[in-house]
């Protein structure tokens, strides 16, 4: 188990050895989101903002003007609300090749509690214009997206999470924004994760493949622009969906894929997530599994949108 903010601060770092154009900056808060390497081995290329997440983004968009890569890196609680109306009109209005990176992202901030667990981010981003949405789910995924979304042209939020979670994916999978990953074939239910719920997501088809349930899983760690093909061919093939997410029911992957499905091909959908509400403080683990969005709460709503397709 890794965490992906450690990823990130990983990559960052190679990235910087690898192009002369790739700043950092941060908002006070370098060593949660893991720029401390890169800060001491590019210190003329890492810009500490201070607690103003606001001119931070303003700042990034100013420099990728002059052709810089810029992570705007901070809590997904403060890049995305506090910063909302900056991303909107300075980076995603012009489209801006900005990438703003935020760790400490839903239920999985734990202690910190309600105040900083981020479950409206993911919502808050894929609403603007011109903004491409990843998730990582493990280290390797975090990785792999933040070298992607630095070579990807035009605005990005990458969400990235606090805890250390299950490894999914073996070090340096390849990813492809807008594709999603089929980690499990399955015929009577499909499970759509992102992030922690991804390796929850295997662990409920365990479970229920013990059961006689054959669940397919597929990791959608891009959230706009939504993997639409999969998603129908999943539809199709299995006749239910269940969503699973660490962010509220509402305006994240389940509501993505709800408006897709609602387009495409009609399926009953079954939401884990934050069920509109707030968390609380508590390790993340006892937190998932209390606000059900752990691998028996996915398992269970399987089992649901199974009887809802019968």
């Amino acid at each position: 188990m890794r965490a992906t903010r450690d990823a990130f601060g990983n990559a960052l770092l190679e990235l910087g050895r690898e192009n002369p154009n790739v700043v950092a900056l941060t908002a006070d808060l370098g060593g949660s989101v893991k720029t401390g390497a890169f800060a001491k081995e590019f210190p003329d290329r890492f810009f500490q903002m201070g607690v103003a997440e606001a001119n931070m983004v303003d700042v990034a968009a100013g420099m990728s003007t002059a052709g810089k890569i810029p992570f705007a890196t901070t809590f997904a609680i403060f890049g995305t609300g506090r910063a909302w109306e900056s991303v909107r009109n300075t980076i995603g209005y012009p489209a801006l090749n900005v990438k703003i990176a935020c760790t400490h992202s839903g239920m999985g901030v734990g202690e910190d509690g309600a105040s900083h667990q981020s479950l409206e981010d993911i919502a808050l981003m894929r609403v603007i214009p011109n903004l491409t949405v990843c998730v990582a789910a493990d280290y390797a995924s975090a990785y792999g997206l933040t070298k992607l979304v630095a070579a990807h042209k035009g605005p990005v939020y990458l969400r990235l999470g606090r805890p250390k979670v299950r490894d999914v994916y073996q070090d340096g999978e390849k990813f492809e924004i807008g594709k999603a990953k089929l980690l499990r074939e399955g015929k009577d239910v499909a499970i759509i994760a992102c992030g922690p719920q991804v390796g929850f997501a295997l662990e409920a088809a365990d479970e229920l493949a013990n059961q006689g349930i054959h669940a397919a899983v597929a990791d959608f760690h891009t959230i706009k622009p939504l993997d639409v093909s999969m998603l129908t061919r999943l539809a199709e093939s299995c006749g239910a969906i269940v969503t699973a997410e660490d962010h509220n029911v509402l305006g994240g992957l389940g509501g993505a894929v709800a408006e897709a499905l609602a387009r495409t091909r009609p399926t009953p959908v079954r939401f884990v997530g934050a069920q509109d509400t707030f968390g609380e403080s508590g390790d993340p683990d006892s937190l998932w599994r209390k606000y059900k969005m752990d691998a028996p709460a996915i398992a269970e709503a399987a089992k649901q949108a199974i009887t809802a397709k019968q």
